[in-house]
């Protein structure tokens, strides 16, 4: 019988994941400075080198941010220039993109067996869910239901979100230390049922773009569910592909 084959990992992945770790535990929080390299390297005990290259697979990921003569910063949601980066929609007259929020609904339930498996959570698990109108230029474009694990989110209220003037990312990180790092879409063309026309203040049957979206915090954890449907008019989708 043939021996088995050692599997290891680079020494500069086995200190980004030792990075990613302490990043998980919010040694670290966002918007934070990290440590030197020269630091992690006596840290981790290996060379300065081994350090820049896992930072910069760390960087390359949107986890870390890198600024010439400061350091290397946790990336956060409460940037100007992050505060929309899941944000794809676009109006058509090039305008930078200012959405206002109306929050309507957030209370407690349990998930059914669809919410539970995106969230990797038991069926009938608590659940908190949201729902959200955007508008731009005083108009009503975005709807949105959202779902969120009721453990990491406890004490969550409509009051406290409609109290919050920024993006809802930025929101999750500065009362619930949650950082999105991703998120995974699906899109299709649907009508506006009576609901959507209502909220939206479009004519039944209108066409919308839906965009079903889980969105992960480290280490692939699963931590918000959001069905969006835009009014894209005047607006676009914009997603540029490497």
């Amino acid at each position: 019988m043939s021996e088995p084959i050692a599997s290891f990992s680079p020494l500069y992945e086995q200190i980004k994941a030792m990075i990613l770790a302490s990043l998980q535990a919010a040694e670290w929080l966002p918007g934070d400075a990290i440590p030197s390299e020269m630091e992690l390297a006596v840290r981790y005990a290996v060379s300065q080198g081994t350090v820049r290259k896992a930072i910069d697979e760390l960087a390359a990921q949107n986890l870390l941010v890198r600024r010439q003569g400061k350091g290397t910063f946790v990336a956060t949601h409460q940037e100007e220039d992050w505060q929309y980066r899941f944000l794809r929609l676009e109006p058509d007259s090039g305008e930078k993109l200012q959405l206002k929020n109306q929050f309507l609904v957030c209370e407690c339930g349990k998930s059914d067996s669809h919410i539970a498996q995106l969230l990797k959570l038991k069926a009938g698990d608590p659940i908190i869910r949201i729902d959200r109108v955007q508008s731009y230029a005083g108009k009503p474009i975005v709807f949105e239901e959202i779902w969120l694990p009721e453990g990491r989110f406890k004490g969550l209220t409509l009051d406290m979100l409609n109290a919050w003037s920024g993006p809802v990312y930025a929101f999750y990180e500065s009362e619930y230390a949650t950082h999105m790092v991703r998120a995974e879409e699906q899109i299709k063309a649907v009508l506006a049922d009576e609901n959507l026309a209502l909220h939206l203040q479009i004519p039944i049957g209108s066409p919308l773009l839906s965009v079903e979206r889980v969105a992960f915090t480290y280490d692939n954890k699963p931590v918000e569910i959001r069905h969006a449907r835009y009014d894209t008019s005047d607006q676009h989708y914009d997603n540029k592909l490497n």
